[in-house]
């Protein structure tokens, strides 16, 4: 017997890694909103159900770059470095003090408002080779990415990847080493989630099933995504994924609000 959640989350994390992948966007992003409104996934894991998604969706690309040894630099450690604990912490504050529905729909779109700004307004990225923040701050960066991840479910990679490159470093290093530290918290996060759920009363584990069939759709669709992206319109694709991500954070906050 079909397991209507299982498809529809695979169909869903199909779909929205086609759209997101050519417009540099993590799939996870808009996957929390469907996941929350759609498959009513209880909260707080919502959250590491997302996290999941990044673990099994993310080695197809990275895969990819370990051939072209893109993964092998200075940056992809750094922001590892920065983001696991960042992770971790988030994690326990999305259990212990984010746990409520509606406190939940205020951060998500204190992440997804900003965000939809950046898509609407950003031009496309130019090659640099500038070294842009100092290690420090990059640390810094990382840890606050990393935290804000752990909450909303997204691992911090996406949220540094726009910083990173607006300081002027290269998009060729940038975009692997921020794909390397969002699947690397990813599974941090599961495990972080894992464990206080052996503690933490209510539904913190992650959907396991579901996490996975969202995450098998985000590989097939990543791949697809980056097959056809010379022939879809990035300019569009990111004004529409931005008007998007600014009408959830307005419902979020409507909901929350009311």
């Amino acid at each position: 017997m079909l397991d209507w959640d299982l498809l529809l989350g695979f169909a869903a994390g199909l779909a929205i890694s086609v759209v997101t992948a050519p417009a540099g966007v993590s799939g996870a992003v808009f996957l929390l909103p469907v996941q929350l409104s759609v498959l009513h996934v209880p909260n707080p894991a919502v959250t590491p159900t997302n996290l999941l998604y990044n673990v099994i969706a993310g080695p197809g690309a990275l895969a990819r770059y370990a051939r072209s040894g893109a993964l092998r630099s200075r940056l992809a450690g750094l922001l590892i470095l920065g983001t696991l604990p960042g992770v971790l912490i988030g994690a326990t504050v999305r259990v212990h003090l984010v746990a409520d529905a509606d406190l939940f729909r205020l951060c998500a779109a204190a992440v997804l408002a900003p965000l939809g700004v950046w898509l609407l307004l950003a031009r496309r990225a130019r090659t640099s080779t500038r070294t842009g923040l100092r290690r420090s701050t990059i640390l810094a960066l990382a840890f606050a990415a990393g935290c804000v991840g752990g909450v909303y479910g997204i691992g911090g990679g996406s949220l540094l990847s726009p910083i990173l490159v607006g300081t002027g470093q290269s998009v060729a290093v940038v975009a692997p080493a921020a794909l390397l530290s969002t699947f690397v918290t990813s599974i941090a996060g599961c495990a972080a989630f894992a464990a206080l759920s052996l503690t933490a009363p209510g539904d913190v584990a992650p959907d396991w099933p579901l996490g996975i069939a969202c995450g098998l759709g985000g590989l097939v669709g990543g791949y697809l995504g980056a097959a056809i992206q010379p022939r879809l319109p990035e300019r569009t694709l990111r004004h529409l994924l931005g008007a998007l991500a600014i009408a959830l954070a307005a419902l979020y906050t409507a909901q929350s609000a009311f």
